[in-house]
C-alpha cells in the first residue's frame, strides 16, 4: 500500500485530482477509447463468428483491427491516469481488481488468436478455392470469448466507477 499511497501522492495525480477541465478530458478520453475498442471489436467478432456474413474477414480485419488496438491503448493510458488519483481506493475495489484481471483474459486470447494459423490464412492471404474465407471453430471460439471478456470490463469499470 505505501507504493499506491506514494502514487496518489505524485504530481500528476495531484494535478488530475486539483484541475477542472484535465481530468474529466481523461476521462473522456478512456470512454472514447472504450468506445473505439468495444464498437470496433463486435462486429469483427460477429463476423468471426459467422452471425455477420457481409464483408471479408481479411478486409474487415484491416480496419477494424487497428480501430480495436488504438482505442484499446488509448483506454489503457487514460486507465492508467485516472487509476493514479485514488489508486488505494480501486486496488481495495473487488470490482476493479476483477476487471484488470479479465483485461488480462481478454489480452491472452488476443495473443491466441494471433497463434491461430487459420487467423494467419484468413487476413493475409488472397481468397482462392484453395484458401476457405471463413473462420474454423477455434477462431468462433475466440471471438465468443472476445466479446464476452471486453463487454464486461466495460461493465466492471462502469460499476467500479459507480460504487467507488
Amino acid at each position: 500500500m505505501d507504493i499506491l499511497t506514494t502514487i496518489a501522492s505524485s504530481e500528476p495525480a495531484v494535478l488530475l485530482r486539483g484541475s477542472f477541465w484535465i481530468y474529466p478530458l481523461v476521462n473522456a478520453a478512456h470512454i472514447l477509447g472504450i468506445a473505439l475498442l468495444i464498437g470496433a471489436i463486435v462486429p469483427f467478432d460477429l463476423r468471426l463468428m459467422g452471425v455477420i456474413k457481409a464483408g471479408r474477414i481479411r478486409t474487415l480485419a484491416g480496419i477494424l483491427v487497428p480501430v480495436a488496438a488504438s482505442g484499446l491503448a488509448l483506454a489503457a493510458v487514460t486507465g492508467a491516469a485516472l487509476f493514479i488519483v485514488k489508486p488505494v481506493d480501486y486496488a481495495q475495489s473487488d470490482l476493479f481488481v476483477i476487471k484488470l484481471a479479465v483485461i488480462g483474459v481478454g489480452l491472452i486470447n488476443v495473443g491466441w488468436v494471433r497463434s491461430i494459423p487459420r487467423w494467419s490464412e484468413l487476413v493475409q492471404a488472397e481468397d482462392s478455392i484453395l484458401n476457405p474465407t471463413e473462420p474454423n471453430r477455434k477462431l468462433r471460439i475466440a471471438a465468443a470469448v472476445s466479446i464476452v471478456a471486453w463487454v464486461v470490463v466495460l461493465l466492471l469499470g462502469r460499476m467500479t466507477g459507480y460504487f467507488m
